[in-house]
């Protein structure tokens, strides 16, 4: 019985010690600091999460299968530009300039799926090309100077709220779902896990592993090209350099949120608060006044640490 009960602590902190962490965090910095527990801050953390948060959610499915995807970032600039050629006021039906970004996203997240499963190129290299070539496009397409002249609809749809709520917020909530309902209830979710466990037994075992990454890598392009148009909508503006560095904080979120960085393990609430973690730092470090610069040795930090635990808890496994 005692053996019992020690297996469900250790299951209960392996599960939720992420929550708890988190949770704990808050109500310390909402004690600490008034600043940090008034409405209107925890509203502007709410907002800083959610596109992380949709951006995170393509990576995550990425990493699951051993992968990372560079060119999340440039996508993000890339289909935020597509997006607001297609907006200004009278010209287009507002679906158009989603569509736009849409397809943006996706075709380089498909030519990532192609290059990884039929290429047999490393998801390193593939990204990392593919990362410099979605950032050129929108400096060619834009010219290299950020598009305007938005229309008030288009506008609306990143900005505005509901219930005292940003819109953002709910666009993240969606794709949280979405991504909960793929990965534990589809066949395709528990495929993705099997690629990333060990992809040599997902092939013998019958599995499409070549579609199912290609697969992969396009929806996780499809999230940034999403991010990009909510970007274009809440900035007003589809900027070419919007997006830099925006693959990291994906990262940070995914590792953060208790995802293998080697594949094959990964809870899709752990992501969400990974997220919502990482803009409750940066904005606590805003509060207290800490020089901006050091939020990216911050976020390295981080990034280390939880890689670091998750090598360190496989070896105890093995």
């Amino acid at each position: 019985m005692k053996k019992e009960k020690s297996f469900n602590k250790s299951t209960v902190l392996r599960d939720y010690g992420l929550v708890i962490i988190f949770l704990v965090v808050v109500i310390i910095l909402a004690i600490v600091t008034p600043t940090f527990r008034k409405p209107m801050n925890l509203l502007n953390v709410i907002k800083q999460a959610s596109v992380n948060g949709i951006l995170a959610f393509g990576m995550m499915i990425v990493v699951i299968t051993g992968g990372i995807d560079l060119s999340m970032g440039s996508i993000v600039g890339f289909a935020g530009v597509c997006a607001a050629l297609f907006a200004h006021p009278g010209e287009y039906p507002l679906i158009v300039p989603i569509v736009i970004a849409l397809i943006a996203g996706g075709a380089i997240g498909f030519i990532n799926g192609v290059g990884v499963s039929y290429g047999n190129l490393p998801p390193f290299i593939i990204t990392l090309g593919t990362m410099s070539i979605a950032r050129g496009l929108a400096l060619v397409f834009s010219g290299g100077v950020p598009v305007i002249d938005m229309s008030e609809s288009f506008v609306a749809i990143a900005s505005g709220s509901l219930f005292g709520i940003p819109y953002l917020s709910y666009y993240f909530i969606g794709i949280a779902l979405i991504f909960a309902f793929v990965l534990n209830k589809l066949v395709f979710g528990r495929h993705v896990y099997m690629i990333g466990g060990n992809k040599i037994a997902a092939k013998v075992s019958g599995i499409n592993v070549k579609l199912n990454l290609l697969v992969v890598y396009t929806l996780s392009g499809l999230c940034s090209g999403l991010a990009g148009f909510l970007m274009a909508s809440r900035t007003n503006q589809g900027s070419p350099t919007m997006g830099v560095s925006y693959e990291m904080d994906a990262v940070t979120a995914v590792v953060i949120g208790g995802v293998s960085m080697s594949g094959g393990a990964g809870k899709w609430y752990g992501v969400v608060i990974g997220a919502l973690f990482i803009a409750v730092i940066e904005n606590a470090l805003t509060i207290f006044g800490v020089d901006p610069n050091w939020k990216q040795v911050v976020k390295g930090v981080i990034i280390i640490g939880a890689v670091l635990l998750d090598v360190k808890s496989k070896g105890k496994k093995e």
